[in-house]
């Protein structure tokens, strides 16, 4: 497992994470399939892991504190994510800012966060929305100081909308913030345009989620794909959805490289870029975490397919199935 610097904390964590949504917020969840594949993450070098109460209203991070506690000579990275007061997930401009993140809010969930995991401090909490028409409010940049110097925090962040990487760049230019979680991958590259720059100019810890676009870049998705009932991606992948993403999936086969999986070519894509401080794929299974984890090698992509896979960059805007 290859280490990185996280930003000004001066962590420095796994490049590979652990995204915790699937251990409770999809169908066919185990907590004791995901006790093992977190236990194996953990013997493979990951020492980053991204949760959120959102996740099963707390269920996910319950399933962390657990881990940290079965390991408590190795130091794990735990990162969580307050979700806004109305519960709407993305943020939209409409929303004010004391619909989503008034301070009572921000210190109730995070105290929500700490009795989940069963630790004194959080070593990175998370805005799970973001609108930077709140920017300018003192209000949760003196609740991010009361949670750092209460002890309750190490360090806070922000995590993106999909598909607008740069409605955030105000809240991360104010200084109060040490890290941004964006969607990140060979489709969506346009997080380089404006945001990545910042980052490197500020110091910022950059979070890469959905590193496999929802499944399309696992090249596992077909157009005749379909989901349990009650399984998220059933509402991401509506037919608009799943024929295009499928369609710039196959567009990418005749890229993938001899002995190398699609799946295993997008996780490299990402690494290339040494602004990114970690990725967090899902992985559920352990078959997923050894993997996610062997892409953790220091080889990354040849210049060539590098600059071959930059051609395939796909912006799209926010819809309502988008989120």
């Amino acid at each position: 497992m290859q280490y990185r610097n996280f930003g000004k904390t001066n962590w420095q964590v796994s490049e590979v994470g652990y995204g915790m949504w699937g251990m409770a917020g999809w169908t066919e969840s185990s907590d004791i399939q995901s006790a093992k594949s977190l236990d194996l993450a953990v013997e493979r070098g990951v020492t980053f892991f991204d949760t959120a109460w959102g996740y099963g209203e707390g269920h996910s991070e319950k399933l962390l504190g657990a881990l940290v506690r079965r390991h408590p000579l190795k130091k794990l990275y735990t990162a969580s994510k307050i979700p806004p007061k109305n519960f709407q997930w993305p943020a939209k401009p409409e929303y004010t800012f004391e619909e989503s993140y008034p301070t009572a809010h921000i210190k109730t969930y995070t105290e929500k966060t700490l009795k989940n995991l069963g630790l004194e401090q959080l070593d990175l909490m998370q805005f799970h929305t973001w609108d930077d028409g709140w920017s300018h409010r003192e209000e949760w940049q003196r609740a991010i100081e009361d949670l750092k110097t209460s002890g309750k925090i190490a360090a806070m962040g922000i995590s993106v909308n999909r598909w607008e990487p740069e409605n955030g760049i105000e809240a991360l230019k104010t200084g109060m913030l040490d890290a941004v979680q964006v969607i990140y991958n060979i489709f969506d590259q346009n997080p380089e345009d404006v945001l990545f720059p910042l980052c490197e100019k500020l110091n910022i810890g950059v979070i890469a989620r959905v590193p496999f676009d929802e499944g399309t870049l696992t090249g596992n998705i077909t157009k005749e794909t379909t989901f349990p009932e009650g399984d998220w991606r059933g509402t991401y992948f509506v037919p608009e959805n799943l024929n295009a993403s499928v369609a710039h999936a196959d567009a990418l086969r005749p890229l993938v490289p001899e002995g190398m999986t699609m799946a295993e070519m997008a996780l490299r894509f990402i690494l290339t870029n040494k602004t990114v401080s970690t990725v967090i794929p899902g992985m559920r299974k352990e078959r997923n975490v050894l993997a996610n984890t062997a892409v953790s090698d220091g080889k990354g992509l040849t210049n060539t397919i590098h600059q071959k896979l930059r051609a395939h960059r796909w912006d799209r805007i926010p819809t309502a199935w988008s989120q």
